[in-house]
């Protein structure tokens, strides 16, 4: 990570817990839906009621996907969190703009991806969080089966889990992210949102979610 895209992350992460769209409790830990308990929430959603923080997360999307995905001609949102934000990189790149749904639709045309499919595109994939990896990998899978390249994925924030970076690797899909886990943990130190002894606790969870509170 350059000297330009640390600061990015930390102006991201201090922006998301400031909105609290991260919200981070060591002592009353969220429920995930796989069912992990978690000392961390984020709901990147959030920004999007912000605009200053809208507006700064789109350009610096928009910024790293010009960097780092060159050749690119379409952005595709992962459904649902991802549609707003890719529809708001889109229009800063002034490309078209498609989306993915999470399961095709059960009537009309039965589409999974909506949009113009235009077999051959360049395309990223737009995330607002990684966690496993799993939601964004389908979406690769239904692009790639309609005929796109795609190359590679953009996200707000990741959570780092090992899984994800092996899930990925395994995909053959380069990703980047805006902020994580790690940088995030610094600014909520600095800020004084968690003490020293949460942090060790926070770091142990993001070791081995699957277990950790149990």
């Amino acid at each position: 990570m350059n000297q330009k895209s640390e600061q990015t992350a930390k102006e991201i992460a201090s922006m998301l817990l400031k909105i609290k769209a991260i919200r981070l409790n060591v002592e009353k830990p969220f429920q995930w839906s796989s069912g992990w308990k978690s000392p961390i929430y984020c709901d990147n959603r959030l920004s999007l009621s912000f605009p200053e923080v809208r507006n700064y997360i789109k350009h610096a999307l928009a910024d790293a996907i010009k960097e780092q995905f060159i050749g690119v001609e379409a952005i595709a949102g992962v459904a649902t969190a991802g549609i707003p934000q890719g529809a708001l990189v889109a229009d800063v790149l002034g490309l078209p703009f498609i989306y993915v749904r999470s399961k095709p639709k059960g009537h009309g045309m039965e589409n999974m991806i909506e949009g113009l499919v235009t077999p051959g595109h360049k395309v990223v994939v737009l995330e607002d969080l990684v966690s496993t990896g799993g939601s964004s990998l389908k979406a690769v899978e239904a692009l790639r089966a309609a005929e796109f390249e795609v190359l590679g994925m953009a996200a707000i924030f990741t959570y780092g889990f090992d899984l994800a970076q092996e899930n990925f690797a395994a995909a053959k899909v380069p990703f980047i992210c805006l902020s994580n886990y790690e940088i995030m943990l610094k600014e909520a130190l600095k800020e004084s949102y968690i003490n020293e002894a949460q942090v060790a606790t926070l770091t142990a969870w993001r070791k081995d979610p699957a277990t950790w509170g149990n």
